[in-house]
């Protein structure tokens, strides 16, 4: 899978960003060139991505008289959270005590509404109203509990979730609730009626994205970064590690030098003896898997060691206005993002009817996780839509269309080391 097509436009203002219509020569003539020093927007363009960002306004979500009952009158649906004026969602994940400061579920339900705002502008779907009406605090240890709260009620559609620890996952699963989630704990979201606002990634597969960045920044010693609490971050780390070790000759003969895959859950005491360690191993590329703020507290003592010059990777910091407050702290660090970035042009995209929309229904601001909320949101709409006026869960759950003669699952693919993941109703299909 080809990584890194750049943005047409910088993140932060005054700042131009390469652009590029093919990486293999982009890294080939980087050769020749001085090392760029700005921050680089790294896109990855995925097919589940495309289906929420990649239409006009008049197709994107579908046509407004396509969610309307034939007869102009609703037709009765005898499902959990659904009247014959709405349809009712909830929602539930990590607002309070987030040791990493981040804004969560508050900024990804952000996303949904504004979504859900704008499919009712158009009439709705089937005559009804899409509402959120529960917005649950897990206070981060508290998933599980909120999720039996919901299991317990009964009283919405479907559920979306974005969450630090995804421990009541498994009861919204087995109540067999359509469950759209923030696709950042795939081995949790594995089941039939979960939904990601991307393919689950392969988190122990090797990609080409820290060997591209790798290879454009001329490094020749690579550190990898993960926290010990989290086991996805943990495996991202080591699949660094075998990432870049795989495609070493074919980007200079970059190595992994020092892996670190056990750090303290948001860096509360600091990381002075890991990056000291790192300047020993003489590190000249940090990648991590990381939140925003973790990179930040890396970087700036990276910075207080006289490493500020070394660039780092950042897979969660696509946020201009934490970018812009840190000063020159990111300057040539790469950043990637797995969407249209906000600052490309719109072209025939629904990225001005998402910023459009976010600002009618009183977002505080764009983000990268408000964007998955709304692609999130998109799915559900899609799903319900697909599976008819007399929807109800088991057929938005149930694949959601026909192709030449075979069942359609609203899913996307995952791709790895040169082949496709696919999933079935029930079994992966993997396409070599």
């Amino acid at each position: 899978m080809r990584v890194g097509q750049p943005a047409a436009d910088a993140v932060t203002s005054g700042t131009p960003v390469r652009e590029s219509t093919d990486w293999r020569n982009h890294m080939s003539s980087e050769r020749s060139r001085r090392r760029w020093r700005g921050l680089l927007v790294l896109t990855v363009l995925l097919a589940l991505v495309a289906a929420a960002c990649g239409s006009d306004d008049k197709s994107e979500g579908g046509s407004s008289d396509t969610t309307k009952a034939p007869s102009g009158a609703t037709t009765k649906v005898s499902a959990p959270g659904v009247t014959d004026t709405e349809i009712r969602f909830a929602s539930f994940g990590t607002n309070s005590n987030n040791p990493l400061g981040t804004c969560v579920l508050k900024c990804y339900d952000e996303g949904v509404k504004a979504y859900f705002a704008y499919v009712n502008s158009k009439g709705g779907v089937f005559g009804r109203k899409l509402v959120l009406t529960d917005e649950l605090d897990d206070e981060l240890t508290k998933n599980k509990e909120k999720a039996l709260e919901l299991v317990s009620k009964n009283d919405a559609f479907g559920i979306f979730s974005a969450t630090q620890f995804p421990s009541g996952y498994e009861d919204i699963i087995k109540a067999k609730i359509p469950f759209y989630v923030w696709m950042i704990h795939p081995a949790q979201s594995s089941a039939e009626n979960v939904f990601g606002n991307a393919a689950p990634p392969c988190i122990d597969c090797t990609t080409q994205t820290v060997p591209y960045i790798a290879k454009l920044s001329k490094a020749k010693k690579v550190a990898a970064l993960g926290y010990g609490i989290s086991p996805n971050s943990q495996i991202c780390a080591n699949g660094i590690k075998k990432s870049v070790e795989k495609y070493s000759d074919g980007i200079g003969g970059a190595h992994v030098v020092y892996v670190n895959d056990h750090l303290e859950f948001g860096l509360k005491n600091g990381v002075g003896p890991e990056v000291s360690a790192m300047k020993k191993a003489g590190v000249d590329l940090v990648a991590a898997c990381l939140d925003l703020n973790g990179m930040k507290t890396i970087a700036q003592e990276m910075e207080r060691q006289g490493m500020g010059d070394v660039p780092m990777q950042h897979p969660n910091t696509y946020d201009a206005e934490f970018v812009k407050a840190a000063g020159d702290l990111f300057e040539g660090d790469y950043v990637s993002v797995g969407f249209r970035p906000f600052e490309a042009n719109a072209g025939k995209s629904a990225l001005d009817t998402y910023k459009t929309w976010m600002d009618k229904s009183g977002a505080d601001r764009i983000s990268e996780i408000s964007m998955d909320g709304w692609i999130n949101a998109t799915t559900a709409v899609e799903s319900i839509k697909r599976a008819g006026e007399n929807f109800d869960r088991a057929k938005v759950i149930e694949p959601t269309g026909r192709a030449m003669g075979r069942d359609v699952v609203y899913s996307m693919p995952a791709f790895a080391n040169r082949r496709m993941y696919v999933r079935g109703r029930i079994r992966l299909y993997l396409y070599l």
